[in-house]
C-alpha cells in the first residue's frame, strides 16, 4: 500500500506510542480504532469484546476503542496496523483484497445461498485459511463479523430489475469484484471512501450506492436515498485484524485472553446484527424510504459468469469450488 500520508501517519502513531506508555508493568493496553458509528452493531461487539478481554484476563490485557474515524481513515488505520503503531481495526473484507487474492472470492455474488451457508464457510477451514492468508502483510485476522447482505439504495430511482441501473453511478468498494458486479449488473462503478459517501449522494456525484441495512440506516444516507432495493447480492463480511508484529510480541496467555473475547463477541454481534436490521428496516421506512422486495433471479442471472472469470486462477478457483460444495 502507498504511504502517501506520512506526515499525518506519523502524528498518529507518536500519539498512539506516547498514550500507549502510561499503565502498570503488567498490564498489556492495545488500541482498537475503526470508523464505524459507535451505535453500529459491530462497534458495540467490539465494545463488548473489550469488556470481556478486561474481565477475563482481571485486568491485565485492556482494549482502548476509538470509532468514527478518530485516529484516521480506513486506509491510514490499515497502515498504522502494519507498522505496529496501532494494534486492531475492523475492515470490510473487500479491503483484504490488496493483500491477498483469496479474499476475491467473498465478494462474489450469490456464491453464498444463505447466511447459514456464509457462517459454515467462515467460521470453517475455509475462514481460518482466509484470516491467515495476509501474515506476509504483517496483518492476522481475528475473526469475521456478520455484515449482512448488499443491496443498492438510490436517490430517485427505483431499482426492481438490473435494467433499472442503466446508467446510474453507483458507489462501490475499492474492490475489483465489486466493481465487476456492478458493471455485469448494468451500472457505472464508482470508488468513493465510505466517508465522502454522504456528500458525493448529496451532491450527485453518484446516483446510488450498496450496502447492509444497519449502514444504510446509520450514515444516515436514507436522507438523501429515498429508494432501497434488497436484491442482496453479495454477502462480504468485515474482518477484525491484528497487527501480527504485536500479535508475536503477546504471551500465550495474553493471546487465549484476546481470542476468548473475540469468540464471544461473533455471538454476540450476530445477535445484535440480526436485530438491528429489523430496526434500520422499520426506521428507514418511516423516514420515507420505499423498501423495495425484487425479484432475486435476473439479478442472479446477469453475474453467473463472475466465478467462471477465475477458471485459469488455479488456486482461486480450487477455493469457490470448495465454498460451494458446503452448501448443503
Amino acid at each position: 500500500m502507498r504511504y502517501n500520508r506520512l506526515p499525518l501517519l506519523f502524528l498518529i502513531a507518536a500519539f498512539i506510542m506516547i498514550s500507549g506508555c502510561k499503565g502498570i508493568s503488567d498490564t498489556r493496553s492495545l488500541k482498537l480504532a475503526h470508523g464505524l458509528d459507535p451505535t453500529h452493531p459491530v462497534s458495540v461487539a467490539m465494545e463488548f469484546m473489550a469488556d470481556r478481554c478486561e474481565e477475563i484476563s482481571g485486568g491485565k490485557l485492556l482494549i482502548e476503542t476509538y470509532s468514527s474515524g478518530q485516529l484516521g481513515s480506513e486506509q491510514q488505520c490499515v497502515e498504522l496496523l502494519q507498522i505496529g503503531s496501532l494494534a486492531i481495526t475492523k475492515v470490510s473484507s473487500a479491503v483484504m483484497e490488496s493483500f491477498t487474492e483469496e479474499y476475491k472470492v467473498l465478494g462474489i455474488p450469490y456464491l453464498f445461498k444463505s447466511k447459514e451457508h456464509a457462517f459454515r464457510v467462515l467460521d470453517g477451514p475455509i475462514g481460518d485459511d482466509l484470516l491467515t492468508s495476509t501474515e506476509p502483510f504483517w496483518i492476522r485476522g481475528l475473526c469475521f463479523y456478520d455484515a449482512g447482505a448488499r443491496s443498492f439504495y438510490s436517490i430517485d430511482t427505483p431499482i426492481h430489475h438490473p435494467d433499472d441501473l442503466a446508467g446510474l453511478k453507483i458507489r462501490v468498494m475499492k474492490s475489483m469484484t465489486a466493481m465487476e458486479t456492478i458493471k455485469a449488473l448494468g451500472g457505472s462503478p464508482t470508488p468513493i471512501s465510505w466517508g465522502e459517501l454522504y456528500t458525493a449522494l448529496q451532491s450527485g456525484v453518484v446516483d446510488g450506492a450498496e450496502n447492509n441495512p444497519p449502514s444504510f440506516y446509520t450514515s444516515h444516507h436514507y436522507e438523501v436515498c429515498k429508494f432501497y432495493s434488497l436484491n442482496e447480492h453479495t454477502m462480504v463480511p468485515d474482518v477484525l485484524i491484528i497487527s501480527k508484529k504485536i500479535w508475536d510480541d503477546l504471551t500465550e496467555q495474553q493471546r487465549s485472553w484476546l481470542q476468548q473475547a473475540i469468540d464471544e463477541s461473533v455471538v454476540k454481534q450476530r445477535e445484535l446484527w440480526a436485530l438491528s436490521e429489523k430496526e434500520s428496516l422499520e426506521e428507514v421506512e418511516k423516514a420515507g424510504v420505499t423498501i423495495i422486495y425484487p425479484d432475486k433471479e435476473p439479478f442472479a442471472e446477469r453475474v453467473t459468469h463472475i466465478p467462471e472469470l477465475y477458471k485459469d486462477n488455479a488456486p482461486l478457483y480450487s477455493l469457490i469450488q470448495r465454498i460451494k460444495a458446503t452448501e448443503e
